[in-house]
């Protein structure tokens, strides 16, 4: 059964208040997304493989560390997923990103998966796969499946907000995959929506109603 870690930095739960605020407008909502999604990204890697090298200072030769082992590659789920990679690339500049997007499907309900655009090496690659919100966790989960179909090997769900309901639909459907958000809320509401959540991530993130 994957894990689920919870992130409890001060500096994460202070912006992910403003994060929350109903008051908090485009711009200011957007530049707090990425600045939670850095931190995040700061605590997510940080098991990541060290590998011993050689270098020259000003005095002598050193050595020093560098990171070792796979790649790292980023695949926000559309549209809301986007708004957290600025923030990891900051930290993480050297990171390929993919997309994978979904649209749940109105009669069925179900998600449906429309658009991927992936790096060709996903399968040798750490993937980290972005959704501010983990609400049913059906398209969260659909995502992971679809990425495992087409050769992902590693990877780990990172999102700002989750409710005990898409946890448990991810460790039901992918009970391999890592989970790391910055809060699990109460519950969701009869639309599906986080309690007490953020509202739509993607319509703060983008100005849209």
């Amino acid at each position: 059964m994957g894990n689920v870690y919870v992130f409890d930095h001060p500096l994460i739960q202070h912006k992910l208040t403003y994060i929350r605020d109903k008051n908090t407008g485009t711009k200011e909502f957007r530049e707090l997304v990425n600045e939670v999604a850095m931190l995040m990204a700061y605590e997510i890697t940080r098991d990541m493989p060290l590998r011993e090298v050689e270098v020259e200072t000003p005095l002598k030769t050193a050595k020093c560390k560098v990171l070792a082992g796979k790649k790292l590659g980023l695949v926000p789920i559309l549209r809301a997923g986007l708004g957290m990679v600025e923030g990891i690339l900051k930290l993480i500049p050297a990171a390929k990103v993919g997309h994978i997007g979904l649209y749940r499907d109105p009669k069925t309900l179900e998600p449906v998966h429309y658009y991927s655009k992936l790096p060709t090496d996903i399968g040798e690659r750490d993937l980290i796969v972005i959704d501010p919100m983990l609400a049913t966790g059906g398209s969260a989960s659909a995502a992971l499946g679809a990425l495992k179909e087409m050769g992902a090997k590693s990877m780990k769900l990172m999102c700002l907000i989750a409710a005990p309901e898409g946890v448990e639909r991810i460790q039901q459907d992918h009970p391999d995959i890592d989970i790391y958000v910055a809060a699990v809320d109460e519950k969701l509401d009869e639309k599906s929506y986080i309690i007490p959540g953020l509202g739509d991530a993607g319509d703060r993130l983008f100005g849209t109603k």
